[in-house]
């Protein structure tokens, strides 16, 4: 199984956030055994060196892309992501952007802690508990 994991769960893992820290390590464990595919969207990348700067420091925030690096694969943001995100009639930009690289990559759902998020997507929305129950 192929997923995008939504900024929030990477976000979980990165700054420890309770209670959903350990469901969210679940879930990259899980990617880093094989038995998932896990991927982003480009720009998620960049707004999670944001945030980290800001709550942390520039250099955790490096620290934290290049964690990325390791098990994931990155979709890219292009035009046509951008006009597919458009498209899709979410309330937020950057969720269907990263709808818009899940469809365009052809995975198989996104990993969210907000699935109301994603109310009317073509592709099943799964919490990081909903997604570990069923291996």
């Amino acid at each position: 199984m192929k997923v995008l994991i939504d900024t929030n769960v990477v976000l979980d893992v990165l700054l420890e956030r309770q209670p959903f820290v350990e469901n969210a390590i679940a879930l990259f464990e899980q990617i880093e055994l094989g038995n998932i595919a896990g991927a982003i969207a480009a720009t998620t990348l960049t707004n999670i060196f944001y945030i980290i700067r800001k709550a942390e420091s520039r250099e955790a925030a490096i620290s934290a892309v290049n964690r990325l690096l390791i098990g994931l694969q990155f979709c890219a943001v292009d035009r046509q992501t951008v006009e597919t995100a458009l498209s899709l009639g979410l309330k937020d930009f950057e969720d269907s952007i990263q709808l818009a690289c899940a469809l365009l990559n052809q995975l198989d759902g996104i990993v969210t802690r907000d699935s109301k998020d994603f109310i009317g997507s073509q592709l099943p929305i799964y919490s990081p508990t909903e997604l570990l129950s069923q291996l």
